[in-house]
């Protein structure tokens, strides 16, 4: 982990050329087209880097999600790769538990989230040597002491979470300084965005992450991609 040490004293821009530089195409982006994740995809393109951009179709995004993902490729002319679920693990699980299945326990949406998310983005992580996130600490209490970069001893890869220390305000000048297209659901109240199913718009004063999983706990809100 030592050799990544030094990005964390870089701006965006310089750290993801130096990522670039050391990596080249076997570093990855993986973008949810959320705010955060268009800056980075943004300057990637912009600068022309190596690095591949991917994304996770689960099935089950919004279709304003689906509208950002073709008018991002259409503004930068670059491709983003996208990954699909394991067909006969969905049929499966669909055809034993039913379409909403994830409303009943919390076994059953995490089964849902391995099958949409985690099992697809392993997939896309496969011989990667440095993967590129749009995390940052303010998202929730479990990312607080969220590091800048880290190693990640499951798939063996360095973790780079270059927008950690950035606020929402700081994130939403940048889209703006750069006219940075984003999904219009956030001008709805959609702060966080994932699967419609399990989506909504978060009321004045609830926490960033109240729009996701909002049946269950706050301590439980993750999908098992950054686990």
């Amino acid at each position: 982990m030592s050799e990544l040490k030094h990005i964390e004293q870089l701006n965006l821009v310089d750290l993801l050329k130096e990522i670039a530089g050391k990596y080249g195409v076997n570093a990855v982006f993986s973008t949810s087209l959320s705010w955060e994740d268009q800056i980075i995809t943004h300057h990637i393109f912009s600068l022309n880097l190596p690095i591949r951009i991917f994304t996770l179709d689960t099935g089950r995004l919004f279709p304003e999600t689906y509208s950002l993902l073709n008018s991002t490729r259409e503004r930068y002319h670059k491709e983003i790769e996208v990954y699909f679920p394991n067909h006969v693990n969905l049929q499966e699980m669909l055809t034993q538990k039913g379409p909403i299945s994830f409303y009943e326990t919390i076994e059953n949406r995490k089964e849902c989230c391995f099958l949409r998310k985690v099992e697809p983005l392993n997939r896309a992580l496969e011989g990667v040597d440095c993967w590129i996130t749009g995390l940052r600490s303010e998202h929730s209490e479990n990312r607080k002491e969220l590091p800048i970069s880290e190693w990640d001893e499951q798939r063996k890869l360095y973790k780079v979470n270059p927008l950690s220390n950035w606020t929402l305000t700081e994130v939403k000048k940048e889209i703006e300084k750069y006219n940075i297209p984003y999904n219009v659901l956030h001008d709805k109240g959609f702060v966080s965005i994932g699967c419609q199913p399990c989506t909504r718009a978060i009321k004045e004063g609830e926490d960033f992450r109240a729009g996701r999983w909002w049946w269950e706990s706050n301590d439980k809100k993750e999908c098992g991609l950054h686990n």
